[in-house]
Protein backbone atom coordinates (compact mmCIF):
# COMPACT_ATOMS: atom_id res chain seq x y z
CA UNK A 1 0.00 0.00 0.00
CA UNK A 2 1.19 3.72 -0.44
CA UNK A 3 1.00 6.37 1.70
CA UNK A 4 1.36 9.74 -0.04
CA UNK A 5 1.48 11.52 3.11
CA UNK A 6 4.34 9.40 5.05
CA UNK A 7 4.47 6.00 6.57
CA UNK A 8 5.92 4.82 9.82
CA UNK A 9 5.96 5.58 13.46
CA UNK A 10 8.08 8.07 14.45
CA UNK A 11 8.40 9.67 11.03
CA UNK A 12 4.52 9.63 11.23
CA UNK A 13 4.64 11.27 14.62
CA UNK A 14 7.34 13.97 13.02
CA UNK A 15 4.66 14.95 10.70
CA UNK A 16 1.69 15.74 12.78
CA UNK A 17 4.09 17.14 15.19
CA UNK A 18 4.89 19.77 12.48
CA UNK A 19 0.79 21.00 11.52
CA UNK A 20 0.98 21.78 15.51
CA UNK A 21 3.20 24.51 15.18
CA UNK A 22 0.91 26.08 12.86
CA UNK A 23 -1.85 28.85 14.42
CA UNK A 24 -4.61 26.34 15.38
CA UNK A 25 -6.49 27.59 12.63
CA UNK A 26 -4.18 26.54 10.45
CA UNK A 27 -3.25 23.74 11.98
CA UNK A 28 -5.75 21.15 11.04
CA UNK A 29 -5.87 21.15 7.39
CA UNK A 30 -3.97 17.98 5.78
CA UNK A 31 -2.77 16.82 9.89
CA UNK A 32 -5.55 13.68 9.42
CA UNK A 33 -3.55 12.30 6.52
CA UNK A 34 -0.29 11.41 8.11
CA UNK A 35 -2.90 9.38 10.85
CA UNK A 36 -3.28 7.21 8.11
CA UNK A 37 0.73 5.93 8.01
CA UNK A 38 0.52 6.18 11.66
CA UNK A 39 1.57 2.92 12.57
CA UNK A 40 2.20 1.29 16.15
CA UNK A 41 5.56 -1.07 16.13
CA UNK A 42 5.22 -4.48 17.67
CA UNK A 43 7.28 -3.61 20.55
CA UNK A 44 4.90 -0.80 21.48
CA UNK A 45 1.85 -3.01 21.54
CA UNK A 46 -0.35 -3.73 24.52
CA UNK A 47 1.76 -0.83 26.18
CA UNK A 48 0.81 2.62 27.11
CA UNK A 49 2.54 3.97 23.75
CA UNK A 50 -0.20 1.69 21.94
CA UNK A 51 -3.00 3.47 24.11
CA UNK A 52 -1.42 6.80 23.76
CA UNK A 53 -1.08 6.69 19.86
CA UNK A 54 -4.76 5.65 19.43
CA UNK A 55 -5.66 8.85 21.86
CA UNK A 56 -3.88 10.81 19.20
CA UNK A 57 -5.43 9.33 15.96
CA UNK A 58 -9.12 9.99 17.61
CA UNK A 59 -8.38 13.81 18.18
CA UNK A 60 -6.72 14.46 14.91
CA UNK A 61 -9.50 12.45 12.84
CA UNK A 62 -12.44 14.03 15.01
CA UNK A 63 -11.72 17.07 14.91
CA UNK A 64 -14.09 19.52 12.63
CA UNK A 65 -11.86 22.47 11.73
CA UNK A 66 -13.20 25.70 12.48
CA UNK A 67 -14.54 24.27 15.54
CA UNK A 68 -12.44 24.64 18.91
CA UNK A 69 -9.30 25.29 16.86
CA UNK A 70 -7.18 26.52 19.32
CA UNK A 71 -8.51 23.89 22.05
CA UNK A 72 -8.68 20.86 20.54
CA UNK A 73 -4.77 21.47 19.07
CA UNK A 74 -3.96 22.18 22.34
CA UNK A 75 -5.21 18.48 23.40
CA UNK A 76 -3.66 17.12 20.19
CA UNK A 77 0.05 18.76 21.65
CA UNK A 78 -0.59 17.40 24.92
CA UNK A 79 -1.02 14.08 23.63
CA UNK A 80 2.17 14.33 21.27
CA UNK A 81 3.88 15.54 24.19
CA UNK A 82 2.80 12.04 26.69
CA UNK A 83 3.53 10.20 23.52
CA UNK A 84 7.20 11.34 23.16
CA UNK A 85 7.77 10.96 26.83
CA UNK A 86 6.48 7.49 26.95
CA UNK A 87 8.35 6.20 23.95
CA UNK A 88 11.88 8.11 25.48
CA UNK A 89 10.59 6.14 29.07
CA UNK A 90 10.07 2.71 27.30
CA UNK A 91 13.46 3.30 25.44
CA UNK A 92 15.12 3.19 29.33
CA UNK A 93 15.27 7.18 29.53
CA UNK A 94 13.52 7.37 33.13
CA UNK A 95 13.85 10.83 33.50
CA UNK A 96 12.95 12.14 30.18
CA UNK A 97 11.25 15.44 30.28
CA UNK A 98 9.56 17.89 27.39
CA UNK A 99 11.36 21.06 29.68
CA UNK A 100 9.96 24.43 30.87
CA UNK A 101 10.72 25.98 27.31
CA UNK A 102 8.61 24.07 24.77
Amino acid sequence: MKYPFGHGFITSIMLISRHFVLPPEQAWFGAGDHVEGLIVPETFKGTEIEEITALLKKKVIWHQPGTLDTEDAREVIFTLNRLILAIDHNLGISDASIGEFK
